[in-house]
């Protein structure tokens, strides 16, 4: 595996405890990087930390990713840990029932958009100030082919990680000249516990849209990952790099 150089950065990583949040941990302890895992299952986060070579390089924090409460509290502690902050990955979300529109609950629709929006939101609040301190950051939001393409049966994903990809525009361009840059990834489906929680009849029409045939890895998405958290990124901000399987049209 060819390195990207994270070599003392310290990175947080929002639902790190499985799936693309473990798989970008383990890329960047490989190239050199400490890392604050936030997550609500800490249990299952220290079941596999514990395993790794040198545990110590992951510090595992309990957060409510939809409390700006907790998630300021997160920050610092992070940086009273580590000293600083300089990546943030914004990957934790969930998929939300498959269900029409007007077929969901507002409660169905809000639980989406909580956590996998406005957590981001919160997030990034919480720790831009930080990275401005220091001048540098790379900031790096995980959204979803859904959110150029929208998937039916799922507005409120498609909803949300569309919003993503517009608060990373918007949010790179404020920073632009700061030395924080902000990027966001859009992946088609990816082999991750997130499949559970929809129907195979999802999965099927999800797969069918990728050329490639075929769902996508963690593994794959943390390479990606990895270079837009490092310094070699230094020329991209406010942009969206697809991982789709040629699904992307745009």
């Amino acid at each position: 595996m060819n390195q990207i150089d994270l070599k003392d950065r310290v990175a947080v990583v929002t639902g790190g405890a499985r799936g693309i949040g473990q798989s970008i941990i383990k890329r960047f302890l490989a190239s050199g990087a400490k890392c604050a895992l936030w997550d609500r299952d800490v249990d299952l986060a220290k079941s596999w930390v514990s395993k790794l070579e040198d545990p110590s390089r992951v510090e595992i924090m309990a957060v409510e990713l939809t409390e700006p409460e907790s998630v300021a509290s997160a920050a610092k502690d992070t940086k009273e840990h580590f000293g600083k902050i300089d990546i943030a990955v914004n990957n934790a979300g969930i998929a939300g029932v498959s269900k029409k529109l007007w077929e969901c609950e507002w409660n169905e629709w809000r639980e989406v958009i909580e956590l996998d929006l406005m957590a981001v939101f919160h997030v990034c609040h919480a720790i831009v100030p930080v990275m401005l301190g220091s001048g540098y950051g790379r900031i790096v939001n995980i959204s979803s082919i859904a959110g150029k393409d929208g998937n039916p049966n799922a507005s409120h994903y498609s909803a949300a990680k569309s919003g993503v990809i517009g608060l990373t525009k918007s949010l790179g361009k404020e920073l632009a000249e700061s030395g924080v840059h902000v990027n966001c990834v859009a992946p088609a489906v990816i082999e991750t516990d997130i499949l559970k929680q929809v129907s195979q009849e999802h999965i099927d029409y999800m797969v069918s849209k990728i050329p490639m045939k075929r769902v996508g890895q963690p593994d794959e998405v943390a390479a990606l990952v990895a270079w837009l958290a490092s310094e070699d990124c230094s020329f991209s901000t406010g942009a969206v790099y697809d991982i789709s399987g040629g699904r992307a049209t745009y």
